[in-house]
Parts: C-alpha cells; structure tokens; sequence
C-alpha cells in the first residue's frame, strides 16, 4: 500500500494572473501558501487482477481504463499507463469547490502515488507540470498557481512567464513572524459548492488586462511587507487585492459575500478576500488578534470557522508498505 498526502493552499494575491490568457501577454504573480488541510491518495493491489475499483465521493469497479465514469481520474490512468489490479482511494478533510485547489491537490496526489507504484521518479516540478496539463487539457479555463502550490508547499511566490514557464521564490520567514502571521489570519467556510472553470470562464481579461495588470504589482508589494515583517502592510494588501479581483467579474462576489466581508472589517478586520475563482467556498480574514473575538461572534455560528496552519511539505508518501 501507497499513501500520499497533498496539500491544500490559501492563495494571498494575484489569483487569475495564472491564466495564459492573461500571462502570456503580461508576467502573472501569486503569492500562496499550502495549509495543513489535505488531500490523502491510497493505492493497493486490488484483489482482482483483472478490474480497477476507485473510491473518490462514488465508487466505481471496471475492466479497462476506459470504462473509468471519473473524467479525470481516467485521464490521469492513460498518462500514466496504470495496468488492472489497482485499487485507488481519496479521502479528502476538506470537501471540493471550496476555494482551495482542491481538484490541483486530487490531480498531484494522484499522480504522486502512481508514480510511485510504478517506481518512477518524478521532481515536484514535473509533477506540477504533468498536473496542470491533465487539467488543462480537461478544463480550458484554469489557472496554473494550484498545482505548484500543492506540489511544492510552503508559503511561495510564483511567477508565470509569456512561454509558460514557472519561477518559484519560496518565501523565507522569522518562524517568529510566520506564527504570529498565522495567528492573525481567521478562515471561515461561507457554505455552497461552485464550479472553478465556470467562474474563470466570466473573467473580461481583454477589458481587465490593466486590473490584472495592478494585481500583479500587488504581489510584489506584498513580498516587500512580508520581508519587513509588516503586520499593518499585509491587511491592506490583503484587502486592496480583493476590491480589484471583484472587479474582474460580476461573479466573483454577490451580496452575501459582500455582507460577511463587510461584517468583519466592522469588527476589527483590516483585509480579507474569498479563496479561489470566487461565489463560495472559504473567506480568509486578517485581523489583529485583539479583535478576533468581535469578527468571529459576529459571523458564527452561521459561518464556521477552521483553524489551520502553514505546512512546509509539499505532496509527501507519508506510508510505504513494499511486502503487500
């Protein structure tokens, strides 16, 4: 048996710059950092060595590769060329459409493993490129941040090229700052699922090119706070980054997100934004720890609020069992 374990990620600024529509006209920017919430990929043989099963949110057991219902999971078997005889699990601790690079983290956690059942070695750069290109090739309208962000973990600038390529600056923090950093950030689930591609679909980039344009200045400013160890810098960004990405697409946000977003710099919050594409999912706030008992009774109990921490590994085997 082979487990992976894959991280979630919690994207700062510059979400929608990773989008070749846009990066290769203009450099894209993000600045991002995986979390200790995952995505866990089990792999054994399968008691038949003539059948595949595969266990996500349905469970399917078939003969070939081609008969996998899974769209992405079947494309993933062919890049990989996965004989019969596999049994392959996903647990996940948080569910997908949230807002958190989940289906990036299910395609490099999958890929992970296979890699290694196979005996293959495989760098966390080929293996965010692989991922994204699976994707790509199923989902036109994605961005490239997650699967580099899931691969590598840590908190990282990534920077997108006109030729595709990716830099990746990993951001080297006081571990002092960096907890106190994570104490000052309040996460909370604001319900629903939502489509990611459907969303990035909306986005004007011909008529938003100098939105985008300000949101990759913003990473490079908020670098620069983070290298200073700017508590007061980072909230501000936090929150200048989120009114310009509103502004890409009327579905970004609706009046429930703008409320909740209101509600919480009322109570002591200086910036936050909804993670991912937009509509649902998860809102991260910045706020100083003195007023997090006000933001935090003033949006729950009908927002639930989750505790996480910045993880440093990356996609990892975390259990190898060779005799089975």
């Amino acid at each position: 048996m082979i487990i992976t374990r894959t991280p979630f990620r919690i994207s700062f600024v510059g979400g929608g710059t990773d989008i070749p529509e846009f990066y290769k006209l203009h450099k894209g920017a993000v600045i991002s950092s995986s979390i200790n919430k995952y995505m866990y990929i089990s792999s054994h043989p399968f008691f038949d060595k003539n059948k595949i099963r595969l266990k996500y949110s349905q469970t399917e057991t078939v003969s070939s590769i081609g008969e996998i219902q899974h769209e992405l999971l079947k494309r993933i078997f062919t890049e990989m060329n996965v004989s019969n005889g596999i049994e392959l699990s996903s647990i996940a601790d948080i569910v997908s459409g949230t807002g958190m690079g989940s289906s990036s983290s299910f395609t490099v956690g999958v890929l992970h493993n296979l890699a290694v059942q196979n005996k293959k070695v495989i760098d966390k750069n080929d293996l965010a490129h692989t991922a994204y290109e699976i994707e790509r090739s199923l989902y036109a309208a994605i961005g490239k941040q997650d699967q580099y962000a899931a691969s590598f973990g840590g908190l990282n600038l990534f920077e997108f090229s006109k030729n595709g390529a990716v830099t990746r600056t990993p951001i080297l923090l006081n571990s002092d700052f960096k907890t106190a950093l994570n104490k000052r950030l309040l996460l909370f689930y604001v319900g629903s699922r939502t489509s990611t591609k459907n969303i990035l679909k909306s986005y004007e980039y011909e008529k938003k090119r100098t939105v985008l344009i300000q949101m990759t200045d913003l990473v490079y400013d908020l670098k620069n706070a983070l290298e200073k160890e700017s508590f007061s810098d980072f909230g501000r960004i936090l929150h200048e980054g989120w009114l310009l990405k509103k502004s890409i697409s009327n579905q970004i946000s609706n009046t429930e997100i703008d409320t909740i977003y209101e509600t919480a710099l009322k109570n002591g919050a200086k910036g936050g934004k909804l993670l991912g594409a937009g509509a649902s999912g998860f809102m991260l706030f910045y706020c100083e720890e003195k007023y997090q008992a006000n933001v935090i009774e003033s949006l729950q109990p009908t927002y639930r609020r989750f505790d996480f921490s910045f993880e440093e590994d990356g996609s990892k085997v975390i259990f190898q069992d060779t005799l089975i």
